[in-house]
């Protein structure tokens, strides 16, 4: 049961509605449903999604509205834009040169901002700057952006790159533990800018994809541009793997701190300063693996309760409430 895809991070419903603001009603509950995604969720606050039926709506909604950012910004990003972007950085002949023409691509077609890319002492900086005179882009319009930048840029260089900070000027949310498996590195609110900041010896990469590696980027958008793999080495995706790795057994913190060569002190530490605890990774694993195979197999509702580290399905009835807002059966299918 436990491959890398069955511990995933679900994704809240938030970032689902966002997307699907730019529909009709009618419009939402049906491609909801298409995707996987029983209608009633739209209207839980805590509900969760899985990557794929994410990614299923994502690519339903840009072919139904003509648009590769559905309703997200003041314009629509017409279908083939991210393929034309990706030709005009192809032949660049190295990162650096590469995003500033990323940034004049979308100076181009967008009034929301202006991406600009430069290098500060040894870090590379990346940034959205308001365009006063535009639109105003909303949290989630500037958060996708910079996923968007990351994705592309790791993508043509052929390796991930690890962010020493992400800024963002938005009040710390809610879910702001969502954040650790959107971004490659530490996420920082309530700055003055909406930024990425990465060593800025990855500018001086060559760029190595080709015109024929397009095809399958494109194919699997947006699943590798908007969600981290848990290879990164933050301190939380390391004891997210190990905690799914156990289950159904349920290791301590201080199993979990032995295994990764820490002192439970310097785990906690570690974990705090990522912005979460042991315990709400625990909580996060099972409820994403819960979630998973609720919504991709027939499996008892029993059998998910004792996979996840519950003996008594009454206790996982009520945990899985808790953690979604809506009960196991909620999340069965959608026809």
């Amino acid at each position: 049961m436990n491959d890398v895809n069955d511990f995933s991070a679900t994704v809240p419903i938030s970032v689902v509605n966002g997307f699907l603001s730019g529909a009709d009603p009618a419009a939402m509950a049906r491609l909801a449903e298409c995707s996987g995604i029983a209608s009633e969720l739209l209207a839980e606050p805590a509900a969760r999604v899985t990557q794929e039926q994410f990614s299923t709506l994502y690519r339903l909604l840009a072919k139904e509205l003509d648009d590769e950012m559905p309703g997200i910004f003041s314009r629509p990003l017409r279908n083939g834009t991210l393929k034309y972007l990706c030709l005009s950085l192809l032949d660049a002949p190295r990162l650096e040169v590469a995003l500033r023409r990323f940034g004049q691509f979308f100076h181009l077609i967008l009034d929301d901002f202006r991406m600009q890319s430069r290098r500060e002492d040894s870090s590379g900086i990346v940034e959205l700057a308001d365009n006063a005179a535009g639109p105003a882009a909303s949290m989630l319009g500037r958060e996708l952006m910079l996923k968007l930048v990351h994705g592309v840029a790791s993508w043509l260089i052929r390796q991930r790159i690890p962010l020493l900070a992400v800024e963002l000027p938005d009040t710390r949310p809610a879910l702001a533990t969502d954040h650790l498996y959107l971004f490659p590195g530490p996420v920082h609110f309530d700055r003055p800018h909406t930024r990425l900041v990465f060593d800025a010896a990855y500018l001086d990469l060559p760029v190595r994809q080709r015109k024929p590696d397009l095809e399958k980027f494109l194919a699997r958008a947006p699943e590798d541009w908007i969600f981290v793999s848990f290879a990164e080495e933050m301190t939380c995706h390391r004891v997210r793997q190990h905690v799914a790795d156990c289950l159904p057994a349920s290791p301590t913190i201080d199993e979990v701190a032995q295994a990764l060569h820490h002192s439970v002190r310097t785990l906690c530490r570690r974990l705090s300063a990522e912005g979460t605890t042991f315990q709400a990774i625990k909580d996060e694993v099972r409820r994403d693996i819960a979630i998973r195979r609720l919504t991709r197999s027939e499996d008892p509702i029993a059998a998910i309760a004792f996979d996840v580290g519950f003996d008594n399905p009454t206790a996982f009835h009520r945990a899985f409430r808790h953690w979604t807002g809506s009960t196991p059966n909620a999340y069965r299918r959608a026809p």
